[in-house]
C-alpha cells in the first residue's frame, strides 16, 4: 500500500513551472530582529525561541492567482501594494496572493521559531562559555522559516539584509561584511549591500559571538577578501593557516579552468555547531560543521576529507550558485559536478593519483551501495515535488554523478570538457539551467553527440558488473579474452565503458604492471583482441585507473594474488579498485567474511591511503557482525582483535595507522582481556608508545567500554565534566545510550524519539549509540517501539508533527533493529508494512533497512 500523510510544507515541481510563468522576481529586503523584541517593541514572551523579521519582496508579475511561502508561528501583518492583505488566510506554510499585471511590492512581518533541529535559522548556546551562535540552513526549503519568500531556485532576485542584534556580536552574510550602527542600548543593527542574482536557498545569515579572522586572496582578477569564523571556544582548534592555504589553491584551479572570475566579492566560511552535514555552499558564505575543526589527533585522511569539502563548497561558488538548476530535477548538476571538482582541485594542487584513489576508496563505495539498494534512482532523478529533493541528497547525486562525469572527462577529453565548462558559465551566469544546457556546451565544445551517453549514464539506475573471461594455452599465454558486462534484472542497462585493462605480476616482492590496455565495452561481451598472446598474470585487473563506473570481479586466481600480495601492489589506485572489489564481492556473498578479513589484516597496515584504512577497518567490523553466522561470530571476532592487536603492536610509534589501528581495536573489544587493556589505556598505562589518549579518545574508550557493561553513569557524568563541551555532551549522550542496561536504554529511547527539544547531534550520537551487537536480548523489547515511531514519524504524529527531516532520519535509520534482524523479523517487518499506509519517504528509508538486511542473511547463508 502506498500514500499516507500529506507533506504539510510541500510544493510540486508543477506548481512551481507554474509561479515561474506567473511571476518574476527582482529584489528581498529582509530586516531579522534578533532583539527580542517584537514589532511595536514590547518584549517577546519567549526571546530565547522566536525572533521577528520584515520581509520586502519585490517582483512583477501577469494577473493571476499564487502563493508566497513562509513558515511561522505568527503573521503580525502582510501588505501587498500598500494594501493591507488577510493574515488568516495564511496556512500550510503559503499566504495566497492575488496579482494584477505590473510591478508589485509585498511587506510580510512575522514572528518566527529559531531551530534546534538545524533548519531555518538555528540557535545555539554554547554550554563552554554561555555565548550565543545563529547560522541558517536553507536547502532546499528552508529560507521560508526565516522570511517570506518564492521558495524555488529559478526564481532569482537581489538579497539585502539588515539585522539588528546585540552589541559585539559578528554577524556574516553574502555580502562583504559592514560596521554596525548603534540603534539601542546594548543592540546594533547591520546593513549589508545587495548581492547579485541569486537563489533563496543560498542566501545565509551567521551572527554571534564568533570569532573571526580575515585575509585576502589575490588572483588574476583582482583580491577576494576572506575570512573564518568559529565559535570562541573553538578558536585553539582553528587552524586557519592551512585552511586559508587550501581555500586559496582551490581560487587559483577553479579561476584558471572555469574561465570566470570567483562572481560574489567575498568568501567567508563559518565553523558552526550542531550542524546536520558536511558544508552548505551559501553564496560567499559557506558554512561548515565546527567537528572540522579537530580538538583531537585525527589522521591525514580526516585533513584531506576536510580539504575536499572546502574544494566542494567552493566550487559550487560557480557550479550552483553563479549557475543554478532551474528545478531540483538537476540536483546533481550541482552536487556531481562539485564532487568531481574538489577531487580534480586536489589533483590539480598536489598529488594527481591520491585524490582519485581516495575517490575510488571512499565515495565510489558510497554510491555502489546506494545503486544497489530498492532506492536507486537515476542520476537526473525525476523530483516530483519538495519531499523526493529531500530523499535524493544521497551517494547517486553525489558520488555516482561525479563517477559520470569522470567517465565523460574521458569520453570527449578532459580540454574539451573544460572548455564546455567556460562555455555553460559565460552563457548562463546568474541564470537558471537544465541537464540539457550543459550538454549543449559540452557537445559544441567536443563535437560529441551526448544524448546516448547521457540516456545511458545519467537517465538509467543502476550499476554494471564486469568480469573477465579468458582462456589460456600450455604456456599461460591469453588465446581469447573478452570483458562480459551484467545488469540486475531490474535495472537492466547495459553501458558502453571507456576502461583500461591492466595485467600484474609479481616481481620479487612488489606486483607491478607488466601490461594495460584502454578499450569501449559495449554490450555483454566484448572480445579485447590486444590481449591475445599476452601471459597470464598474477592480477588481472580490470578498470585499471578506474576510468569507469562498474563493479568488477576478479577470478580464482587473481583474488588468491590479492588476498596474499595486496600489500605488494604498488600503485594506490590500483589497491583502491582492488579493495573496492573485495568487498563488493564480499557483500554479494561471493567471498567470505574470514576471507575478506585475512585480506584486510594482511594489506591494510601497509596501505598508504589513510582514508582507505579507515573505510576498510570499518567495513571489516561490519563483515564480522552482520555477515558471519551467529555461531561463527565469536571465532571470527576474537581473530579480527587478534590481528587487529598484531598490527597495532608493529605500528609505527605516532602515526596514523597507529591512531586508525588503536580506534578500530578499541571497538573490536568482546572479552575480559580486551576490557583491561582499555580501561589500562584509560589510566594511562600499558598505552602504546606514541599513543595520545587525547579527548576524542578517551570517549571512544568511554563508549566501548559502556557497552561492555564496564562503564556507569557516574564514570560517563565524571569524564564529561572532564570536558565541558557541547561535544563532550553529545558523546556523553552516545556513552549512555551504549551501556546494557534496560533502564540506560530505555532513557536513551526517551531522549531520541520522544523528547521534543533534543538538539540534533545529540539525537544523532544517541541513535548510533543505541544498538550494539551482543545486547540483543536487552534490545529485544525496542522492536515494537521502532515500528511504533515509523508509524509515529510517518503519520506526523505528537513530537513528530514539527520535527525536522534529519530527526526522523536518524530514528527511521539508525534505530532499526540491526543486530536482531533476523530472517523472522525481516519477514515480520515486511508483513507490518504490507499492513500500513506509510509516507514514501518513511517506506523508502525501511525498504533501504531491510535490503541490508536481507544481504546479511544471504552472506550468513553463504558461510553457513
Amino acid at each position: 500500500m502506498t500514500g499516507g500523510a500529506v507533506f504539510p510544507d510541500n510544493l510540486t515541481r508543477d506548481e512551481a513551472r507554474q509561479r515561474s510563468e506567473l511571476v518574476s522576481t527582482d529584489s528581498y529586503q529582509v530586516l531579522v530582529d534578533l532583539s527580542g523584541n517584537a514589532p511595536d517593541g514590547t518584549a517577546l514572551s519567549a526571546p530565547e525561541h522566536n525572533f521577528v523579521t520584515t520581509s520586502t519582496v519585490r517582483f512583477s508579475s501577469r494577473a493571476g492567482r499564487t502563493h508566497i511561502d513562509l513558515i511561522a508561528d505568527h503573521l503580525y501583518s502582510a501588505t501587498l501594494d500598500g494594501a493591507a492583505l488577510d493574515v488568516a488566510t495564511f496556512a500550510d506554510s503559503r499566504l495566497p496572493l492575488e496579482l494584477t499585471e505590473g510591478d508589485h511590492e509585498l511587506v510580510v512581518v512575522a514572528m518566527h521559531r529559531y531551530s534546534r533541529s538545524g533548519l531555518g535559522l538555528h540557535r545555539f548556546v554554547d554550554p563552554a562559555d554561555g555565548l550565543v551562535y545563529l547560522y541558517t540552513q536553507f536547502e532546499v526549503s528552508e529560507a521560508r522559516r526565516v522570511y517570506a519568500c518564492f521558495e524555488q531556485p529559478d526564481l532569482k532576485a537581489t538579497f539585502e539584509l539588515s539585522v539588528i542584534g546585540p552589541a559585539g556580536w559578528t554577524v556574516a552574510s553574502n555580502a562583504p561584511s559592514v560596521e554596525p550602527t548603534d540603534v539601542a542600548e546594548g543592540l546594533q543593527r547591520w546593513d549589508f549591500t545587495p548581492t547579485l542574482r541569486i537563489s533563496t536557498y543560498i542566501t545565509a545569515l551567521v551572527a554571534g559571538s564568533y570569532h573571526r579572522v580575515t585575509d585576502t586572496y589575490t588572483g588574476v582578477h583582482g583580491d577576494v577578501p576572506l575570512s573564518l569564523l568559529c565559535r570562541q571556544s573553538k578558536v585553539a582548534d582553528l587552524d586557519a593557516e592551512r585552511i586559508l592555504a587550501t581555500t586559496k589553491a582551490g581560487f587559483d584551479v577553479f579561476e584558471q579552468h572555469f574561465g570566470t572570475p570567483y562572481p560574489f566579492g567575498t568568501y567567508d566560511q563559518a565553523f558552526v555547531p550542531e550542524y546536520n552535514m558536511g558544508a552548505m555552499e551559501n553564496a560567499g558564505c559557506v558554512t561548515l560543521r565546527d567537528e572540522y575543526l579537530f580538538r583531537s589527533r585525527v589522521t591525514k585522511a580526516q585533513y584531506d576529507g576536510r580539504d575536499n569539502t572546502i574544494l566542494h563548497e567552493l566550487a559550487h561558488m560557480w557550479f550552483g550558485d553563479l549557475v543554478t538548476m532551474s528545478w531540483w530535477d538537476d540536483l546533481w548538476l550541482n552536487e556531481s559536478f562539485a564532487e568531481w571538482a574538489s577531487h580534480f582541485a586536489q589533483a590539480e594542487t598536489g598529488d594527481p593519483h591520491e585524490p582519485w584513489a581516495t575517490f575510488a576508496n571512499s565515495r565510489k563505495i558510497w554510491a555502489y551501495r546506494q545503486d544497489q539498494l530498492p532506492s536507486t534512482h537515476p542520476i537526473a532523478a525525476d523530483m516530483v515535488d519538495l519531499e523526493a529533493v529531500e530523499l535524493n541528497f544521497d551517494g547517486i547525486t553525489y558520488a555516482k554523478g561525479a563517477s559520470a562525469l569522470r567517465q565523460l572527462v574521458a569520453f570527449v577529453g578532459r580540454d574539451h570538457f573544460l572548455e564546455g565548462v567556460r562555455t555553460y558559465f559565460q552563457r548562463h551566469a546568474f541564470g537558471s539551467t537544465r541537464l540539457s544546457d550543459l550538454l549543449t556546451c559540452l557537445t559544441e565544445a567536443s563535437g560529441r553527440d551526448l544524448s546516448g551517453w547521457s540516456g545511458q549514464w545519467l537517465e538509467q539506475a543502476g550499476v554494471n558488473t564486469l568480469r573477465a573471461d579468458f582462456d589460456t594455452d600450455a604456456d599461460g599465454r591469453f588465446t581469447r579474452f573478452a570483458v562480459l558486462q551484467g545488469a540486475t534484472e531490474q535495472h537492466p542497462t547495459l553501458r558502453a565503458h571507456r576502461l583500461a585493462i591492466g595485467l600484474y605480476t609479481l616481481d620479487g616482492e612488489v606486483l607491478r604492471r607488466t601490461h594495460r590496455v584502454e578499450v569501449d565495452v559495449d554490450g555483454e561481451r566484448t572480445e579485447v583482441a590486444d590481449l591475445v598472446g599476452q601471459q597470464r598474470p598474477d592480477l588481472v585487473l580490470l578498470n585499471d585507473d578506474d576510468l569507469t563506473y562498474a563493479k568488477v570481479r576478479l577470478d580464482e586466481r587473481s583474488l588468491q594474488t590479492l588476498t596474499e600480495h595486496i600489500h605488494h601492489l604498488e600503485s594506490p589506485l590500483a589497491r583502491a579498485l582492488c579493495w573496492g572489489a573485495a568487498w563488493d564481492m564480499c557483500r554479494d556473498a561471493e567471498m567470505g567474511a574470514a576471507d575478506y578479513l585475512e585480506l584486510v589484516l594482511r594489506g591494510i597496515a601497509t596501505e598508504s591511503d589513510l582514508a582507505a584504512v579507515q573505510r576498510t577497518l570499518g567495513q571489516a567490523q561490519l563483515a564480522v557482525h552482520q555477515y558471519t553466522p551467529r555461531d561463527q561470530r565469536e571465532t571470527l571476532a576474537r581473530r579480527w582483535t587478534s590481528g587487529l592487536a598484531s598490527l597495532l603492536a608493529a605500528a609505527v610509534p605516532g602515526s596514523d595507522h597507529q591512531l586508525a589501528l588503536a580506534q578500530a581495536l578499541a571497538r573490536s573489544i568482546r572479552t575480559d582481556a580486551g576490557v583491561r587493556v582499555l580501561q589500562g589505556w584509560l589510566a594511562g598505562e600499558e598505552v602504546p608508545e606514541g599513543l595520545e589518549v587525547d579527548t576524542d579518545l578517551r570517549w571512544l574508550l568511554i563508549t566501548q567500554l559502556a557497552r561492555l557493561g564496564q562503564v556507569d553513569e557516574a564514570a560517563v557524568a565524571a569524564e564529561q565534566q572532564r570536558d565541558q563541551t557541547i561535544a563532550g555532551a553529545e558523546r556523553a549522550a552516545g556513552a549512555r545510550a551504549a551501556r546494557p542496561t534496560a533502564e540506560a536504554k530505555q532513557a536513551a529511547w526517551a531522549l531520541a524519539v520522544d523528547d521534543p527539544d533534543v538538539p540534533n547531534e545529540t539525537q544523532y550520537q544517541v541513535c548510533v549509540a543505541f544498538w550494539q551487537f551482543g545486547q540483543e536480548e536487552v534490545g529485544a523489547p525496542f522492536v515494537d517501539r521502532y515500528l511504533q515511531a515509523v508509524e509515529d514519524i510517518s503519520a506526523a504524529r505528537g513530537v513528530w508533527a514539527t520535527k525536522g527531516l534529519s530527526l526522523k532520519n536518524n530514528v527511521l535509520e539508525h534505530l532499526f533493529p540491526v543486530p536482531l534482524a533476523d530472517q523472522a523479523l525481516v519477514e515480520r517487518i515486511e508483513r507490518w508494512i504490507g499492513e500500513r499506509e506509510l509516507t514514501e519517504p518513511v517506506r523508502r528509508v525501511l525498504a533501504e533497512r531491510l535490503d541490508d538486511a536481507r544481504r546479511a542473511l544471504r552472506c550468513q547463508q553463504r558461510q553457513g
